[in-house]
């Protein structure tokens, strides 16, 4: 997502520092009390790390350079809201100073971790949800949560700073959020070699989130951490499977330079057995079944929802503005992912089949690079653009077509291993067989779902360039979203979408941009299928317009209320804290649909 937001002509300077990604400086001049005597700091627009004067906080030993794992900077430290010390909180001493001083009554209960497989989920279930009547909050935790470090000789998975993350989640629980996203890391679960699983990191978090009461969405993160807006850290894909694409790097996207992304696999090889014998959907399968082989006690009472990542930042699309590695910058239109070997293969039989073998040869030749504008380019330009012809709609059809197949084929495995026989079921409905008998219908305890980008830029022009490179073949004339809720709908999956936040004039001009207007298409195209739709922000921010864009997105001044199921907001962290009496605002707001 872009990281500048320019001020609209009606916002104070409130709302000033959002520039640049919410520059650190500019929000710790907001800060109360003493906390205006910290010093300076990076900010991010997903996490912040700050640089005390005082304190020197401790960094765990990561792992060695070729493992791929990194941390950008020391761990952001996590305290609670009116706290005046900011030194690391790693034993019990300095966490009851801490709640003495924030005047925080935070009873963190001692559960039996041994049996706390068995014993949670009965006295979990029946307690009500925090939400009341309004639209539930999730906060998505730290994408570092759940960490690799090097203890003895021995790599192991651990929770990075345990203790001050309890007093988070049940601060978050007090405050009234209904529970928390955890990013489940395929390069830490399945580090050590193909089928070997580690969860004893995730079973000790899901314990906690569980003592504090909340609920988790679980995100499946097929991807790498990074190369996105706003990663504090670098979590690589499963180096046995990084060497495969050593070998055949034509496994991961590429553009029509040769890059190649290494962030995720291209879709192109989905049903290619190059993994030890296995395919890409395969592996999926595999690390989603291990999951809930593992965690389906959770199943309805802890774990809510598991969404299945299926592309860059975990989300349904291609990888085509990729603003980590510097090649891409916003508004740019970005490229078509589709120069690997295994997509150019399903071109080419594709373009024989309709008939014109000559368009399976590669992708436009006049769509520009990743930083061009929409009119400088022959494919995108508005007035007869290539976009709009029989080749262009072909070539849209058919890439978009590969997005759409790609994630049905990975939610179908992802069904059939959480919905299998012995999985958590809850009652759903009944109805009165012809006969006279009564039928109980059920579903699984645990909803599956997945995550949409909200491609907003170039949405006001008539190609909507940035949203065809990524995938979605949507432009003026043509609803390119109706498909991807009927995949869904046969799924019975729930999707997330970015940008709640996010006005209109809060952009440049030149980008035409439109995340309102995005967003109001996406809800309508969700409930024509009938699709649960949940919201998330795409920048971490604290003023009044965002908050009140995220209420007017959940609630709707020209539409029923509840149209969004839930908001997930990103992301917990110090920059939370710093703001926690406008957070709680918030959250009061959306308990109350006020």
């Amino acid at each position: 997502m872009p990281t500048s937001l320019p001020q609209c002509p009606s916002a104070p300077r409130s709302v000033q520092p959002l520039r640049s990604a919410l520059l650190a400086a500019q929000r710790l001049s907001q800060c109360r009390g003493s906390r205006s005597q910290r010093g300076s700091g990076a900010c991010h627009s997903q996490g912040r790390q700050v640089t005390h004067p005082t304190a020197h906080p401790r960094t765990s030993r990561t792992l060695d350079d070729d493992s791929g794992f990194a941390s950008f900077a020391p761990e952001p430290i996590v305290t609670t809201p009116g706290a005046s010390a900011f030194s690391e909180v790693e034993d019990d001493l300095q966490i009851h100073r801490l709640l003495r001083e924030t005047g925080q009554h935070i009873k963190i209960p001692m559960i039996d971790e041994d049996r706390f497989d068995t014993q949670y989920p009965e006295s979990q279930a029946e307690e009500p949800s925090s939400s009341g009547s309004g639209c539930p909050v999730y906060v998505m935790l730290p994408l570092d949560t759940v960490w690799v470090v090097e203890r003895d000789g021995k790599r192991i998975s651990v929770l990075k700073k345990e203790r001050s993350l309890d007093i988070a989640l049940h601060t978050l629980k007090q405050a009234g959020v209904e529970g928390v996203m955890v990013d489940v890391w395929w390069g830490i679960v399945e580090r050590a070699g193909p089928r070997q699983y580690d969860f004893s990191a995730y079973k000790r978090l899901f314990y906690k989130v569980a003592a504090a009461g909340l609920k988790v969405q679980a995100v499946m993160s097929f991807h790498a951490a990074g190369g996105n807006v706003g990663d504090t850290c670098k979590i690589p894909l499963p180096k046995w499977v990084l060497e495969i694409g050593e070998r055949n790097p034509d496994i991961f996207y590429t553009d029509k330079a040769g890059h190649r992304n290494r962030e995720c696999l291209s879709l192109g090889c989905d049903e290619v057995p190059l993994f030890w014998g296995r395919t890409p959907v395969l592996m999926y399968r595999d690390f989603i079944n291990a999951f809930a082989d593992k965690f389906q006690h959770l199943f309805g009472t802890v774990i809510t929802e598991v969404t299945v990542g299926l592309g860059p930042a975990g989300e349904l699309r291609y990888p085509s503005y990729p603003e980590g590695d510097g090649r891409w910058r916003f508004p740019g239109v970005g490229e078509f992912q589709c120069y690997d070997k295994f997509m150019l293969e399903s071109l080419r039989r594709t373009a024989e089949a309709a008939g014109h073998a000559e368009w399976g040869l590669s992708g436009p030749h006049d769509a520009g690079h990743y930083n061009s504008s929409s009119w400088e380019t022959g494919f995108f330009v508005s007035q007869n653009g290539s976009w709009n012809t029989a080749y262009g709609h072909f070539f849209l059809s058919w890439y978009s077509n590969m997005l759409l197949e790609h994630a049905d084929r990975v939610l179908s495995s992802a069904a059939e291993v959480l919905n299998k026989h012995g999985r958590p079921r809850v009652f759903n409905s009944m109805r009165d067989a012809s006969n006279g008998h009564v039928i109980y219908e059920f579903t699984p305890a645990c909803k599956m779902g997945i995550k949409l980008a909200g491609v907003h830029w170039w949405f006001k022009s008539r190609a909507h360039a940035a949203e065809l490179t990524a995938g979605y073949y949507n432009t003026r004339d043509r609803d390119g979203y109706l498909p991807f809720m009927a995949m869904l709908r046969r799924h019975d999956a729930s999707l997330s979408f970015t940008c709640v936040e996010m006005r209109d004039c809060e952009h440049p001009p030149e980008g035409r941009c439109s995340p309102q207007a995005l967003l109001q298409q996406v809800i309508e195209a969700a409930e024509k299928y009938g699709v649960p739709l949940s919201g998330e922000n795409a920048l971490q921010r604290y003023d009044d317009y965002a908050f009140e864009r995220i209420a007017e997105s959940a609630f709707g001044r020209n539409a029923r209320a509840g149209r969004l199921t839930q908001v997930t907001f990103l992301r917990m962290g110090d920059l939370m804290f710093d703001n926690w009496d406008a957070f709680s605002r918030f959250l009061n707001r959306m308990r109350n649909k006020a």
